[in-house]
């Protein structure tokens, strides 16, 4: 179940106020012990009195107020990584020595070495030895020489932070989530502080590979004078990335949570501009040239196997979807139609689909190339399931072809094999008599 967290201490102050904090005393749903509350309009910068902010990166600020909310900048994270140029300049000379030029043994082993580190840079996984007094280098996917990568293209998200949408990966099946919604959205509650004036409310539930469920949320706060509002997204998902808060949502069977918010132009501009780790950057600047719609499509970076089955399982998933609201679209479709004459517009689509059946019947045209292309894939289809049973495949009677061809040989090696033999013991017998006449001549000579 989703129960099992006591219910917070909470205070008379509002964990998402409308109004400028106070200096009530009370304590706040994301500060710390002197948190004077919240509101939507101070912004995340830091302010007179002893107020905390949300206590994760976001300064000592009151947090939130009015309807003029401002959002922190952010200086670090996906779109923006931390200068760290000595690391880096080594760690390259590292990997180029075990590729190039490993001094470990000191003798022609090294080149041998040098070729075992290449492989292992190639499939991007072990250690890279090149020196005695150096650590190994570390071959992951990323690194630049990894053969297993490859570009797809994602889509954008269109939500604004206004929003406030969130997603939780739940480690949980569809059918658990909505059979246990009501108590999951009650303890979602509990972990916002059980405050009153908010109320969670579920705006998606889709299912995900391996027994996952994506549940997308959205937090509505009501003020004292009778209006609501959304909490932002990236403010709530900083609510749920503070380590109390965190563990219980693992508690709850929550393996990942991230904000569902557009791209920002300069974030898109930087993310194109700066290829991932261990992207060449000519296929970079391919695939950003090969996007077919760059307004609404990002390409993104799949590297390894584990990463290409992912994404080969939710295009799967998707692709099911798809077809189960298909099939509600028909099922819709012939309920409406049902009992009305055919439409001027429906008698041109079945003329049409007409034409295009003639057209596919016709033996010299597409008809004759769809059977042999049928033909050609039910060959690949046979020779790779023959594959899949066993390595190395090979027709019984030409195996008994190559047992008798063989046993054959076999018996003519065994035959010139007693010749040889023979032939050795008749040498023998020549040798012998050769010595024995010598010895005789000898003797009568004396």
């Amino acid at each position: 179940g989703f129960s099992g967290f006591g219910t917070p201490s909470t205070t008379a102050g509002s964990a998402f106020s409308f109004s400028a904090p106070s200096n009530t005393g009370t304590t706040g749903l994301f500060g710390g012990a002197q948190n004077k509350g919240f509101g939507f309009g101070t912004g995340f910068g830091t302010t007179a009195g002893t107020s905390t902010g949300l206590g994760t990166g976001l300064g000592t600020g009151l947090g939130f107020g009015g309807f003029h909310t401002q959002q922190q900048q952010q200086t670090s994270g996906l779109f923006s990584q931390p200068t760290q140029a000595p690391a880096q300049s080594n760690q390259l000379i590292n990997t180029a020595s075990a590729l190039s030029a490993p001094t470990l043994l000191g003798d022609e082993r090294d080149a041998i070495l040098a070729k075992w580190n290449q492989l292992q840079a190639f499939w991007g996984t072990g250690k890279g030895y090149f020196n005695s007094n150096i650590p190994p280098v570390e071959f992951t996917q990323e690194n630049p020489f990894c053969r297993f990568k490859a570009v797809g293209y994602s889509c954008m998200p269109n939500n604004k932070d206004e929003d406030g949408l969130v997603v939780l990966v739940f480690n949980k099946k569809e059918t658990d989530i909505r059979s246990q919604q009501q108590q999951l959205v009650e303890s979602l509650h509990k972990v916002l502080g059980g405050n009153q004036t908010l109320t969670v409310n579920v705006e998606g539930i889709k299912t995900l590979p391996d027994d996952q469920t994506e549940v997308v949320i959205y937090v509505v706060e009501r003020s004292p004078n009778g209006t609501s509002r959304r909490v932002p997204a990236t403010t709530l998902y900083a609510h749920f990335e503070q380590t109390n808060i965190k563990t219980q949502l693992q508690q709850l069977g929550v393996t990942l949570s991230m904000t569902r918010t557009e791209l920002s132009p300069a974030q898109i501009k930087q993310l194109l501009q700066n290829p991932p780790a261990g992207v060449d950057p000519i296929i970079w600047e391919q695939a950003k040239v090969d996007n077919p719609d760059s307004e609404k499509l990002i390409p993104v970076p799949m590297v390894g196997f584990k990463e290409l089955l992912r994404r080969l399982k939710v295009q799967d998933q998707m692709t099911k979807q798809h077809q189960t609201r298909l099939d509600v679209l028909i099922k819709q479709e012939i309920q409406r139609k049902s009992g009305y004459a055919i439409q001027a517009d429906e008698e041109q689509l079945r003329v049409q689909l007409d034409t295009i059946q003639c057209e596919l019947n016709a033996p010299t045209q597409f008809k004759g190339r769809l059977n042999e292309l049928m033909s050609q894939i039910r060959m690949q289809n046979h020779f790779g399931a023959v594959k899949s049973e066993e390595r190395y495949y090979i027709d019984a009677d030409l195996l008994r072809e190559i047992k008798q061809h063989l046993k054959q040989q076999q018996e003519g090696l065994s035959h010139l094999i007693s010749i040889i033999k023979d032939d050795l013991e008749d040498i023998k017998l020549v040798e012998h008599g050769l010595n024995e006449t010598i010895h005789i001549r000898g003797g009568v000579f004396s």
